[in-house]
């Protein structure tokens, strides 16, 4: 799977990276960094942590008639496996089920949407880049309420 994009992060977020941050650390500071990301390149957030009894999403953008899941992984030193391999099958199935929970809730924002996505971005926050993987993985034959 290869990222769409990548960006370098300032020095002052490097710096900060060199802490000893503890996971969540990382993971909030990956989160509110690929928000930021998003935001930038014209995605609208509608909801930040979205939790089911399956599990989470980390972010749930819109973006013109596309309604994007994001799993956001953060990375703080190198010798860490690489964050997208966390995202593995079982994982993938956890966010499907509970975007079909959001899509259910969410029936006014859902009837404006034309196309679902599922997209993983990574921070590395030792390198110093965003990877942002555009349709990481499908949900085919779900059922999404439509």
């Amino acid at each position: 799977m290869e990222p769409l994009q990548f960006i370098a992060l300032p020095f002052s977020v490097l710096k900060m990276a060199k802490r000893d941050l503890s996971g969540r650390d990382v993971g909030t500071l990956a989160e509110r960094m690929a928000e930021n990301y998003l935001q930038e390149r014209g995605y609208e957030i509608l909801q930040r942590n979205f939790r089911t009894k399956l599990g989470e999403i980390d972010l749930i953008a819109k973006k013109g008639e596309m309604l994007i899941f994001v799993e956001v992984k953060g990375k703080a030193n190198s010798y860490e496996i690489d964050p997208e391999e966390k995202v593995n099958p079982h994982k993938q199935q956890r966010i499907i089920k509970s975007a079909q929970i959001y899509c259910l809730k969410n029936s006014k924002i859902f009837s404006k949407i034309k196309n679902i996505r599922f997209d993983v971005i990574v921070v590395n926050l030792e390198e110093g880049e965003i990877k942002h993987y555009e349709s990481a993985f499908y949900a085919e034959a779900l059922y999404f309420g439509r």
